[in-house]
């Protein structure tokens, strides 16, 4: 007899002895073991669901790395899966050109349970049509876009999926340990920033909506037009595996100083062909503004809006990220962890370095496997530009312990971010004859009032402790006791000779006349000194703008053990239309006693108060369903506001739009009101911001936490 070919499932040839019976006759058998997919499942919805991931969405495949994931086969009619004899192998890639070796590919084949170093597949479908695979990855891979392949001699596409950083996986580098850290610092998509002077610490605040639409293929795409994807993608792609490497590249593509990064920074003043900083109140604007416009870079930003956008990311890929302010925050340019002012004769501030009123940047939470045990936690990271690190504009992640301790040889980048809230302050005055001399000097000017907002409320939560030994600690103590100092200042708490200071009044409100006081005491003998007060608009940054009020070449007296005090009138007429969104003024005291000639010099920030921004519902907060809030702000100025208009956003209830109502001119001390319609879409707590921006008056938030019921 001829041989036949005989074809046919396994399903269908089984029995042992009509094996044998085919091999008897002298028939040969193709026994087909492949199975005929009809569609893939990749579950998405229960998926998503389990991984944390179904604020993204329902509809694709978005999982968490180091947690197994589900997808289900359906099989053609006529084709079965058995375990122990259905055989196929399974595909991952990341990137335009995967590897094996240096794992953005990998290929593997069914197991019995899941592997927890490596990618695997297991299943316990019984024999049938439907197939459901567990699929698991190591803690450790890269993160990004992957796609899935099933190869059983030919392959099939099965699908694509986003894979994350999990921070509820203990074996991930971003591991936090508490649930209610987690909901805080990777799903919260509201938050505040803080802003202002020491003296006056204001909460603004920001909308992160990592979750909103689009968002996540914005951040991939951040990732993957960074220089580093050009030059070599499959290393760039195999370096996503470690949060370190993530978040430096995060920091450099948030600016765009020497890249196709995301926002330009401008502290000029001059925002005419762009967005004025302070008029962003959340980042899916600025993210979908890059994205949309083939990567061209958005202007304009600061500090707090480089943090903020880079916050946005950071939770999007799954790295635990808070939003950290410091007051009093140094601009070391030469390393030397010294803040050198130098000053003319007239006052001129003629420096390089600077310490600005406030500066912003983000702590990212990871593991430092790179560094010696004991740096874990917290690390800070700064996408403002401001110095270059490795030859890029970025800053960190160096860890908080790090910069505590002074150990300034970790990487990355730990003695800029040390001089930031450490450095030491010291004045000169350059005379005439160019000669310097020394006005004064001071080591606790630097890092104070370290804030990021608290875990699942809206305090402020102080984290200096964590940058900096508290005043009375050990290490603090063990330098006051090796300094040297006059008996009149342990008896007195201060040394003697001739101290001036700058006090203001209490009520400081934009739009207000009110008195600040230059104020001398504690002389030994009578003193004549020239006086020189002046006040003038700044940005946060520290760079000085217009004069508003001065009193120039004074002579005053100051009789033995008494004291003086000056007043300087700052009226709105003179800084009313030179004032920044900023809202600050800087008093600057300089008094130089005739003899001997000694210079003093006392320097103070304030900043003025906004109108508050009233937020009222109207209706009971449930989802899908109309809710309506009532806004109102009064115009605190003695003039009218034009192009007056509100904004107002809010992840889960405005759709991802920003819902912007003009409501034209508003006069001198006149009340405003708007109601504003919109329609949740999700549960739990959100977050309505609310903007007020005129010609005259700008940078004025206010937001309303809304719990949202079924």
């Amino acid at each position: 007899m001829g041989s036949l070919q005989c074809q046919c499932t396994e399903h269908e040839y089984k029995n042992e002895a009509l094996r044998y019976y085919f091999f008897k006759c002298g028939l040969s058998f193709n026994y087909n073991l492949s199975l005929d997919i009809e569609r893939c499942d990749l579950e998405s919805r229960i998926n998503n669901t389990t991984h944390h991931t179904d604020q993204n969405g329902l509809d694709r495949l978005i999982v968490r790395r180091g947690l197994p994931f589900t997808i289900t086969l359906h099989l053609r009619s006529g084709s079965q899966f058995e375990a122990g004899v259905s055989t196929f192998r399974l595909i991952v890639e990341i990137g335009p050109l995967p590897k094996e070796q240096s794992g953005t590919k990998s290929t593997f084949s069914l197991t019995d349970s899941a592997l927890k170093t490596a990618w695997s597949v297991s299943t316990n479908s019984p024999p049938g049509n439907v197939v459901s695979l567990s699929v698991s990855s190591p803690p450790d891979v890269p993160i990004g876009l992957y796609s899935l392949t099933l190869d059983q001699g030919q392959k099939v596409k099965l699908g694509e999926f986003v894979l994350l950083f999990n921070p509820w996986c203990a074996k991930d580098a971003v591991y936090m340990e508490e649930e209610r850290d987690r909901q805080e610092y990777v799903l919260s998509q509201a938050g505040l920033i803080y802003k202002g002077t020491t003296k006056r610490i204001k909460a603004s605040p920001w909308t992160f909506g990592q979750f909103e639409p689009g968002m996540l293929d914005i951040c991939l795409k951040l990732l993957d037009e960074n220089p580093k994807y050009s030059s070599d993608a499959d290393a760039d792609c195999s370096g996503r595996r470690n949060p370190v490497y993530v978040t430096r590249v995060i920091s450099a593509m948030i600016n765009s100083n020497d890249d196709k990064g995301v926002l330009v920074g401008n502290w000029s003043g001059d925002y005419d062909d762009g967005v004025r900083p302070s008029h962003w109140t959340e980042s899916v604007a600025i993210l979908h503004q890059w994205a949309d416009n083939c990567c061209q870079r958005v202007r304009y930003g600061q500090c707090w809006v480089f943090a903020a956008v880079a916050c946005t990311v950071s939770r999007a890929l799954g790295i635990p990220c808070r939003v950290v302010t410091n007051f009093g925050s140094a601009h070391d340019t030469n390393s030397n962890l010294l803040i050198e002012f130098l000053y003319d004769e007239d006052g001129n501030d003629i420096s390089d370095d600077s310490v600005w009123n406030f500066h912003v940047w983000v702590d990212n939470w990871m593991a430092r496997p790179d560094l010696d045990a004991g740096y874990d936690g917290w690390q800070a990271s700064d996408p403002t530009p401001q110095e270059k690190s490795e030859g890029v504009f970025c800053c960190g992640p160096v860890p908080l312990k790090a910069i505590k301790e002074g150990e300034l040889n970790l990487k990355y980048d730990a003695p800029f971010v040390f001089a930031e809230v450490n450095a030491d302050v010291v004045e000169y005055v350059k005379l005439t004859n160019g000669r310097m001399v020394k006005m004064g000097g001071s080591s606790i000017d630097v890092g104070h009032f370290i804030s990021t907002k608290a875990v699942g409320s809206d305090e402020r939560h102080d984290i200096t402790h964590l940058y900096k030994h508290p005043e009375g600690s050990l290490q603090e103590r063990e330098v006051f006791e090796r300094a040297k100092h006059h008996h009149e200042l342990q008896q007195k708490g201060e040394e003697p000779g001739l101290k001036v200071k700058i006090k203001v009044s209490p009520d400081m409100d934009i739009g207000a006349d009110f008195d600040v006081f230059a104020v001398t005491n504690n002389t030994e003998a009578d003193k004549t000194c020239r006086v020189m007060f002046y006040a003038r608009i700044v940005s946060y940054d520290g760079k000085p703008g217009a004069n508003c009020g001065f009193i120039e070449d004074l002579t005053m007296e100051v009789p033995t053990g008494k004291g003086q005090r000056l007043p300087l009138r700052l009226e709105y007429v003179d800084y009313g239309n030179t004032i920044t969104s900023d809202r600050l003024i800087q008093l600057v005291l300089i008094v130089i006693e005739s003899s001997p000639r000694e210079f003093h010099k006392a320097k103070r920030t304030i900043v003025l108060e906004n109108p508050d921004i009233a937020i009222k519902l109207l209706g009971e907060p449930r989802v899908n369903q109309k809710l309506s809030a009532q806004i109102s702000l009064q115009n605190p100025l003695p003039e009218p506001l034009q192009n007056c208009f509100f904004s107002v956003i809010g992840a889960g209830l405005t759709d991802g739009k920003i819902l912007i109502q003009n409501v034209g001119t508003v006069g001198p001390k006149q009340e405003v009101k708007y109601t504003v319609e919109f329609t949740p879409t999700s549960t739990g707590s959100r977050t309505l911001t609310v903007d007020f921006d005129s010609d005259k008056l700008s940078n004025i938030k206010g937001y309303l936490n809304i719990e949202i019921k079924e």
